[in-house]
């Protein structure tokens, strides 16, 4: 019955054009900018101008105003946005009730159109989920299951797009990125300590029509011992939460674990689960502690796990401004006793480890498949891509592939090596006026994380001259020449920086021969 229901509300969506740009058509740009910052008047005010100028509701405003806004709506209207399923039916599927008479309904799930460009091109889903703050007018429940937030953005469009025969979804939440995965996977299996989450995120499963997914309940890799999986993505609950009684423990957040411990038993437990070749990908927190460097705690993390590891570290911030962040997305507000309570306990959880600032940015790890690991990548990248994120995980597999052929190029090999320069970069100069020399030179990447590489003349050179046509070596031959300089030393200068600029996606190998 439940599966049947599912689909007729999958029908009456499409035929409402429940989607993105129909409901920033419906309040406008102005409108979608305030819902982001969590203000609803601006897009209720615009519905009820249209109703007034139509004379009724039209469907699409029906939807938007009960399952985005969260404000009640008509059984009639309710009817005429959903044909087939009608309101009797959006109450059996747990998605409204009645109030008083039952002539009004109100929302008990958030149902809102996302979209998205992946390697495999454009898509639309429906996304079930719980009534945010903003609904339900006081501060979430422990249980609460979180729809697509800017955490959820960032890690699928991270999510490299490889073909695969299996994807573990560690933490599925509402089943957001174990959808993604399926994209790219032949099967995915996806996890939570949640049962309310599972049951949600079979829903969306369901109403998007992906069969490729199976939900399985229990805390970390409990649910899939003795299974190896070609990639595992998660977005864990990494939240550092004080465990002293009073503080809410949002299961979409919070693992249960002091300080940082839940990211470090992902990172750890990650081995054992990827086959050879395999990768993880996720999003953590990590703590300074004292005087300590977080990168030196995060080393030892993977010291004994012998993987590859690329760890970006996007943000840092101060005890005080962590624990305002998260006491504030539980729905607590400033103005009350409860947040300086909260604030009390976060700061005393802090201070016992001696913690002085919390790291968080994107892990990749991956199982090496053969002999040992060739990556260790530590680097901070400031505000690297925000919630902005899409397409990076094209440039991540590419970034490794380079990686793994310049680990296995030796300095004469890549002496004989054609590179050519990536269609994304540029070169800016700078000059000091009247003169013919430039003082700045760098290098910038249009794509993937937009680095920037200072350059000097030598290196400038032989990047301009990378054409595909003539090898490292006879370029760096040519301008020890037009320098006046040593080309043993001159290729020794070069040859590490070049490594670097393969790697990162600024010059690009020869693609490999075709098969006869």
């Amino acid at each position: 019955m439940t599966l049947a229901l599912i689909d007729l509300l999958r029908t009456d969506l499409t035929a409402a054009n429940y989607s993105v740009s129909a409901l920033t058509g419906l309040w406008g740009m102005e409108a979608d900018a305030a819902l982001r910052r969590n203000q609803r008047v601006p897009a209720r005010r615009a519905l009820a101008a249209l109703r007034e100028k139509l004379g009724r509701e039209e469907p699409t405003a029906t939807l938007a105003r009960l399952f985005v806004l969260g404000e009640p709506a008509s059984r009639h209207d309710l009817d005429a946005a959903l044909p087939l399923l009608e309101a009797d039916g959006a109450e059996k599927l747990g998605l409204v009730t009645a109030v008083g008479e039952g002539d009004v309904l109100r929302p008990l799930l958030d149902l809102r159109p996302y979209s998205f460009i992946d390697a495999a091109g454009a898509g639309s889903w429906w996304i079930v989920s719980d009534l945010g703050e903003l609904a339900l007018g006081h501060p979430l429940g422990e249980n609460h299951v979180l729809g697509v937030g800017g955490a959820s953005l960032t890690l699928s469009g991270l999510i490299m797009p490889t073909p695969v025969e299996s994807v573990l979804d560690l933490g599925t939440g509402c089943g957001i990125q174990a959808m993604h995965a399926a994209r790219h996977a032949d099967r995915v299996v996806a996890t939570d300590i949640s049962e309310r989450a599972l049951e949600l995120a079979a829903i969306n499963a369901r109403l998007n029509g992906i069969d490729n997914v199976e939900f399985r309940l229990g805390s970390l890799y409990d649910p899939v011992v003795g299974e190896r999986f070609d990639h595992i993505i998660s977005n864990p609950p990494f939240v550092i939460t004080p465990r002293v009684p009073g503080v809410p423990s949002y299961e979409y957040r919070d693992g249960g674990m002091v300080g940082d411990a839940l990211v470090e038993a992902v990172v750890r437990g990650a081995a054992e689960h990827l086959t050879p070749g395999g990768v993880a990908q996720m999003l953590g927190n990590w703590e300074y502690r004292g005087s300590g460097d977080a990168f030196d705690r995060l080393s030892e993390w993977l010291d004994d796990t012998a993987l590859d590891a690329w760890i970006v570290e996007r943000e840092v911030q101060q005890p005080a401004q962590y624990a305002e962040t998260w006491i504030r997305d539980g729905g607590t507000r400033p103005d009350t006793a409860d947040f300086d309570r909260l604030y009390d306990a976060w700061l005393d959880d802090f201070a016992d480890r001696a913690v002085a600032r919390v790291g968080f940015g994107y892990l990749l790890l991956r199982r090496p498949a053969a002999g040992e690991p060739t990556l260790r990548r530590l680097e901070r990248l400031p505000d690297a891509l925000g919630h902005n994120a899409a397409g990076i995980g094209a440039h991540l597999a590419h970034c490794l592939a380079a990686h793994d052929w310049q680990a296995a190029t030796d300095d004469a090999q890549l002496a004989r090596a054609t590179l050519t320069v990536a269609s994304d970069v540029t070169e800016e100069r700078h000059y000091w006026p009247g003169q013919d020399d430039p003082t700045l030179m760098t290098l910038h990447q249009g794509s993937g994380f937009g680095r920037s590489v200072p350059l000097t003349t030598p290196l400038a050179a032989l990047v301009g001259a990378c054409d595909g046509e003539l090898a490292v070596g006879a370029i760096v031959g040519a301008l020890a020449q037009l320098l006046e300089a040593d080309e043993h030393a001159l290729l020794v200068e070069l040859l590490p920086q070049v490594r670097g600029l393969v790697s990162d996606g600024f010059l690009e190998v020869p693609a490999p021969a075709a098969a006869p």
